[in-house]
């Protein structure tokens, strides 16, 4: 690699500091920066300072601009420019999508037959997009006789999304529109009335389900029903026979359902079974059964089935997949003739295929760690399912499955453009144990003829660890341009996630979240013992709740890295947990504490990235965020930067970039945040090049 160094001679922004005192059980904690905090988003100081630390980080890596380009362009070539997903049937016609040269955004259709007959163009995301810096193509949902079709958009990146309406023959724009919904739009069976969520524009939280009927104002739209407790998310579904309406209701550690039949949207919403603190349960209905994914009484979740006679009386519900403590339950999709369950055992997912009459039978995949899950199947009498498949070496997939056999047929995959050979990379599981003795799941790919077991190739580390939310080792194409410098990239499936099961997950949170930062840290040591990543030569990146992952761990172990990425992450946790006007605060009790606690407030006070700066040697790092954030506010990693330059003792790089135009996706369109991308790569090979 030609030798390419960073401009250091540029003059890095120094915040202005105006003290505040926060008290908290007769504590106080000083914030010099807690001014950075403009909900407006109209505070020229704050904007000023925003576009300092961009102008700072952009001289800062002028030298890699010609680097960027070359990654850039890289990362385009992979994409094939001209592409379509694969027809899927609903009712009577077949829906696809396709994208085509240089546009950022798919073009919508449906025709009547899977090669299709009759096409219809249903909605063009670029016309849409064209006027706005950010676009969000929400979600689409025709009506039941398929004459009429409704999308959510959204064109500021704060997860506001606006409903519209149109005929699809006609192709004509109906009156009705309506502002500020959660983006889902669910129609009852009259072809004429719809519900949405609203939500709060200050917490963000959707809270209030409204019925809207067509040619009618939003301001006559009908209040349904109103959730006073702020610790629960909102959605909407439909049952999988659109037999009934459903207003679903997630809290972290508790769920809710309310339903109402589909032919009746002027009746009332109703639950199927009374709440109950710390059931999370999930409903669906085909026919006359009743299937419920529930942890009642099952740690690791089971599945149950029930009638209308007996699904509100739990102890009337019958086993249909019972617990296990080494196999974590994720899921059902019902079909006519079977049910199809998702499982997860020693981190590895599985298809459990259940026919009505029959034995059951697992489907097979090859490679030693893999992703997969349920495609889109919207029609439920077929003896087919689609499952998505991919692993650190295979694209993304789309495989169609016998129910009767379990033979597959591949669909489609992913196509890269370029030199790309899957033989030329090699996928390992590793189990490294922990400092408490835990064994703690490894995923990582490497190339082959690059890669020596020596302790001498740069190691690109990943790690999120919360909410239960699993990162699988799937394909990125973004990856290659690391791996085909000689990187090792390796996902560490630290506790926070629920890779090995329920209790992985509560291992990593509220007053255990400590257990993420020491195995992130200790999967760093022993990949570097083993002769896996050079000692010097340690990259690690982190986004959201991994950028908080990320802040404590270089507050912790900041001499094990050379270079940071940290994107739109969640930093200052003290304090956001303590207001309850920050967006979706207050959902987030169960998952970190409720700091208004004064157990909670200690737990979350020792590893709070904000409050444990120190005066030490941080690494190189490169925080990128969006200004209109809806999940982790700007001013998070604008405070952490500012009081990080303050304290470090080191001459090395802190960078910080925010995107104006975006929230906490990053910038919308498929080449688009290629550039964020690219920013991210050069950064790090830029980094390793001045070695």
């Amino acid at each position: 690699m030609t030798t390419l160094r960073l401009d250091r001679t540029a003059n890095a922004p120094i915040a202005t500091k105006t003290a505040k005192t926060l008290r908290s059980h007769n504590q106080e904690r000083i914030d010099n920066y807690y001014w950075m905090r403009d909900d407006a988003r109209a505070d020229q100081a704050v904007l000023d300072h925003l576009i300092a630390e961009n102008n700072y980080c952009d001289a800062v890596l002028k030298p890699s601009e010609t680097l960027q380009t070359e990654l850039f362009e890289e990362l385009k070539g992979r994409i094939e420019k001209d592409d379509s997903t694969v027809p899927v049937k609903d009712g009577k016609y077949w829906y696809h999508s396709e994208v085509t040269g240089d546009e950022e955004y798919a073009r919508h259709y449906r025709a009547t037959s899977a090669t299709g007959d009759n096409k219809t163009l249903l909605l063009d995301a670029n016309v849409l997009a064209s006027e706005h810096e950010f676009y969000d193509l929400g979600e689409i949902g025709i009506s039941p006789n398929d004459e009429l079709l409704a999308y959510s958009e959204d064109t500021d990146s704060r997860r506001i999304y606006t409903v519209r309406f149109k005929h699809i023959d006609s192709n004509t724009y109906l009156d009705d529109v309506l502002e500020n919904t959660e983006g889902q739009i669910i129609w009852a069976n009259d072809n004429k009335t719809v519900f949405y969520v609203r939500k709060d524009l200050q917490t963000l939280l959707g809270y209030q389900v409204y019925r809207h009927v067509l040619g009618t104002s939003q301001n006559d739209d009908v209040l349904v029903y109103e959730e006073d407790d702020h610790s629960f998310y909102m959605g909407l579904g439909k049952s999988r026979d659109d037999s009934l309406l459903m207003i679903d209701l997630a809290a972290t550690e508790t769920t809710d359902c309310l339903v109402l039949d589909a032919n009746n949207p002027f009746g009332e919403f109703k639950r199927l079974i009374p709440r109950e603190e710390n059931h999370i349960y999930d409903i669906d209905k085909l026919g006359d059964e009743y299937v419920i994914y529930s942890n009642w009484q099952a740690k690791n979740f089971c599945i149950f089935t029930a009638t209308a006679q007996t699904i509100q009386d739990k102890s009337l519900w019958q086993s249909f997949v019972a617990h296990r403590t080494n196999v974590l339950v994720e899921g059902v999709e019902l079909f006519t003739q079977f049910k199809v369950v998702t499982e997860r055992e020693l981190g590895q997912i599985r298809f459990v295929i259940y026919p009505n009459n029959g034995e059951h039978f697992a489907l097979a995949f090859d490679d030693p760690c893999f992703f997969a899950g349920i495609g889109d199947n919207p029609e439920p009498d077929t003896n087919t399912a689609r499952i998505f498949y991919s692993s650190l070496t295979t694209p993304s997939s789309l495989f169609e499955f016998d129910l009767n056999t379990g033979e597959k047929r591949l669909l489609k995959q992913q196509k890269v453009q370029g030199d790309f050979d899957a033989a030329n990379y090699q996928a390992e599981r590793l189990m490294i144990t922990s400092r408490d003795g835990v064994d703690i799941p490894v995923s990582l790919v490497y190339r082959k003829d690059m890669f020596k077991q020596d302790g001498t190739n740069p190691l690109y580390q990943y790690g999120y660890g919360a909410y239960g939310i699993t990162i699988d080792p799937n394909f990125s194409a973004h990856n290659l341009s690391l791996l085909d410098r000689g990187f090792v990239y390796a996902i560490s499936h630290v506790r926070g996630s629920e890779m090995l099961g329920r209790e992985w997950y509560e291992q990593g949170k509220m007053q255990h979240k400590q257990n993420s930062f020491n195995d992130f840290i200790d999967v760093t040591r022993a990949l570097v013992e083993s002769g896996y990543g050079a000692k010097d030569k340690v990259f690690a990146s982190g986004g959201s709740a991994g950028g908080l992952l990320m802040g404590a761990v270089v507050n912790q172990a900041p001499e094990l890295y050379l270079g940071i990425d940290c994107t739109v992450p969640f930093l200052d946790v003290l304090t956001t947990m303590l207001d309850e006007s920050i967006p979706l605060t207050t959902n987030e009790y169960d998952e970190w504490g409720n700091p208004n606690e004064r157990d909670a407030y200690e737990w979350i006070k020792a590893y709070s990235p904000y409050d444990n700066i120190s005066a030490q040697d941080y690494p190189n790092i490169l925080v990128t965020t969006g200004f209109h954030d809806s999940q982790v506010q700007y001013w998070e990693p604008m405070k952490w930067v500012a009081k990080l330059r303050e304290y470090k003792t080191d001459n090395n790089l802190l960078l910080f970039k925010t995107d104006m135009d975006s929230g906490h996706g990053g910038a919308s369109g498929r080449f688009k945040s290629l550039k964020e991308r690219a920013l991210v790569l050069a950064f790090f090979l830029s980094l390793l090049s001045e070695k």
